[in-house]
């Protein structure tokens, strides 16, 4: 007789597994053939093998669980970039989307939003890693806490500002400390608005986060592309119409399947053992149940005070909610509680390399260089084969001002890895801004051309090109085409980097076409008072006439007196020009130019000024002839020269390139007024920071 068994198959009903039996009986009855024939196996021997294979899978199945022979983390990991419906796993109703027989949510997004850039103020928000002329007035803010420079070489024409992309002002508090975080204003509200200094490209500033690779949130995305710029749009990568500029597409212009790469562990023994407490909290945080996340979180931390995932998920949380209060002092507890999750005892070394990345990111964020840049050097100390944190710790040193340093590490990464192009670019950055022009070429273009990650940079393609310029190579012009190509230039000419999209674009205005002719005809009309307080002030004062000293001219004498700057009137300058600031004080349009500056400017025989252009294209530049030599002296804009007249205005803008030659036999006198260019409305002229 054979004895039976129930089986349960997938939970099917005892009816069900009752007609299994009795079939199975009639199976056997016939000899294993319901016609009564006897073939293959007996009834009794195919029973026997059927049990014999079930217990083998059942104790096969207790072998794998008991000695935790598969990774059962990495299985729902790798399942979840099949998640279909956007919970964050893959489950019933994710099979039933593949399936087709439910349809996709559209609400709700196939990866939650992770890791954006908190706190961005219309006012405040910082640039990421867009194309700089692809900015509207609301995104073309940048980040407005950095307080460090790197490089003091201008890139602007006749001035004397710094770069944009370094605030002036009180610097923000830094860490002295590396477990400490000093103290900012507590909401972001309530911060000043940023300034600029009127320098191009040199100052090296975080327009995206330093790190070579986003810092993304590894529990949710099981592989992810390596593609740090993803943020400029694709296009076109057709050869130039000039002799082809060997360079191969960047990374993300590439239309190839993205590089993919495992996801890093973040879990220890123990907190696998608390895995599923620690996927609901974490289901609420990617849900955006922030507040909810945050008490699921300090929950497991009271409850497991040893848990590193616990408490990274903290300061996750503690991350996204200073992002969703815009508060300083959130901010400051997430960066913490992410040192707190370094210090703990058995921290996965991913999950340790992932802690400190984000808090020397949100350091940085806040403005705390110095205590961003200790956060770097530990993390090398512990990972000093990662040659990716070597070079953002080369970028931290950059945003201190400590070329050397900088230049020191880089030195290191390229003799290890010689082809590693982030570390060519900035080596070669470094290698111009210590005016070794030819040295940084090979650098630069072999940099650009690799297409690694952080290369792709308009900086790194304005450099280039400059540098060729000024040793002759007449490929400089292919350079600055492709960077226009790649969305970093507004065109070959136009190479500012901080602008406002959609801006009326030419070298040359008329009185009548920048609507500000009241303020031409004054300066016109009074064109001799002018000059003459010009002149008084370089007899009895010619030390307030200060050189230009950022490396713009190829030889000769440049100097400048400075009576606004940002829009901010400079009180003693203007005792020794009373009527001419009392004049331009009617004029808001220029004496409330945060983007610009008035002054005198004074260039002697023998002067050249290189091409160069100014930082941003939201102001036009006013040139008022006071002391003009008969000839001898000239100005190019773009691809049209020409010269001054006493007593008349020229107006030009400046983001254009544009070139200088004082070649006369005395020297040359004008008087430079910045306005705001005339399409800006209102709003753009309160908000926008400072150059």
């Amino acid at each position: 007789m054979v004895d039976l068994f129930i089986i349960n198959i997938n939970g099917s009903s005892v009816s069900s597994r009752l007609v299994f039996i009795l079939d199975y009986l009639d199976y056997t009855k016939h000899g294993g053939h319901k016609n009564g024939k006897k073939g293959g196996l007996s009834g009794s021997s195919f029973f026997t093998w059927f049990m014999v294979i079930a217990l083998l899978g059942v104790w096969t199945s207790v072998a794998v669980v008991w000695f935790d022979l598969v990774d059962y983390e990495e299985v729902l990991g790798k399942l979840g970039i099949y998640d279909a419906d956007g919970d964050g796993d893959f489950d019933v109703d994710d099979a039933k989307v593949l399936l087709g027989f439910k349809e996709r949510s559209a609400s709700e997004p196939t990866v939650a939003p992770e890791e954006v850039e908190p706190y961005a103020d219309p006012e405040e928000a910082p640039v990421r890693a867009e194309p700089r002329y692809i900015h509207d007035e609301v995104t073309e803010q940048i980040q407005p806490h950095l307080q460090e420079m790197v490089y003091t070489e201008h890139v602007e024409g006749e001035d004397l500002q710094q770069q944009e992309g370094e605030p002036a002002g009180e610097p923000q508090p830094e860490d002295n400390d590396f477990h400490t975080v000093t103290a900012v204003d507590d909401q972001f509200e309530t911060l000043e608005p940023e300034t600029f200094h009127d320098e191009t490209v040199d100052s090296y500033h975080v327009e995206e986060p330093v790190s070579q690779d986003y810092n993304q949130d590894m529990e949710e995305i099981m592989y992810e592309q390596e593609n740090p710029d993803s943020s400029e749009p694709v296009v076109d990568d057709e050869r130039l119409h000039h002799d082809a500029v060997n360079v191969p597409p960047v990374e993300e212009h590439q239309e190839i399947p993205p590089v993919k790469k495992k996801k890093p562990k973040l879990l220890n023994k123990f907190d696998k053992t608390i895995k599923a407490e620690l996927d609901a909290a974490e289901k609420l945080r990617k849900r955006g149940k922030i507040e909810e996340a945050v008490n699921a979180f300090k929950e497991l931390v009271r409850k497991y005070p040893q848990s590193p995932r616990a408490r990274y998920g903290m300061a996750q949380c503690e991350d996204d909610l200073a992002e969703k209060r815009r508060s300083n002092e959130l901010l400051r507890r997430a960066i913490e509680t992410y040192q707190e999750v370094a210090s703990l005892p058995d921290v996965p070394s991913d999950l340790l390399k992932l802690s400190l990345k984000r808090r020397s990111d949100r350091q940085q964020f806040l403005g705390h260089m110095r205590g961003s840049l200790l956060t770097l050097q530990r993390l090398v100390q512990l990972f000093p084969d990662d040659t990716s944190l070597k070079n953002d710790l080369g970028v931290g040193y950059l945003l201190i001002g400590d070329n050397d340093n900088a230049k020191k590490v880089y030195e290191e990464v390229l003799s290890v890895t010689p082809n590693d192009g982030f570390a060519k670019v900035h080596y070669g950055f470094i290698l111009k801004a210590q005016n070794k022009i030819a040295e940084s070429i090979p650098y630069l273009k072999e940099g650009i051309e690799s297409g690694d990650p952080g290369t792709n940079d308009g900086r790194f393609y304005f450099h280039l090109g400059d540098a060729m310029q000024r040793v002759g190579n007449k490929e400089a012009y292919k350079w600055y085409e492709l960077g226009h190509k790649r969305g970093h230039f507004a065109s070959v000419w136009q190479r500012s980097l901080y602008n406002v999209n959609g801006l009326k674009a030419q070298p040359w205005w008329t009185p009548k076409e920048t609507g500000y002719t009241d303020l031409v005809k004054s300066l016109e009309r009074h064109w001799k008072l002018i000059r003459d307080e010009g002149l008084e002030v370089m007899d009895k004062a010619k030390g307030l006439f200060l050189p230009e000293d950022e490396n713009l001219r190829e030889k000769g004498d440049w100097s400048q007196f400075t009576l606004w700057q940002q829009g901010r009137k400079n009180e003693n300058a203007c005792k020794g020009a009373p009527k001419t600031c009392a004049l331009l004080e009617k004029f808001p349009e220029t004496t409330g130019c945060r983007r610009g500056q008035i002054k005198y400017s004074i260039m002697h025989p023998g002067t050249h000024v290189w091409p160069h252009t100014g930082p941003t294209n939201c102001r036009l530049r006013m040139h008022l002839g006071l002391v003009i030599p008969k000839e001898g002296c000239k100005i190019r804009c773009a691809n049209e020269t020409k010269t001054w007249e006493e007593g008349k205005v020229l107006i030009f803008d400046d983001s254009f390139e544009h070139e200088v030659w004082q070649d006369a036999s005395s020297f040359r006198l004008i008087f430079i007024v910045d306005v705001w260019h005339p399409e800006l409305t209102p709003q753009q002229r309160r908000s926008l920071p400072a150059i």
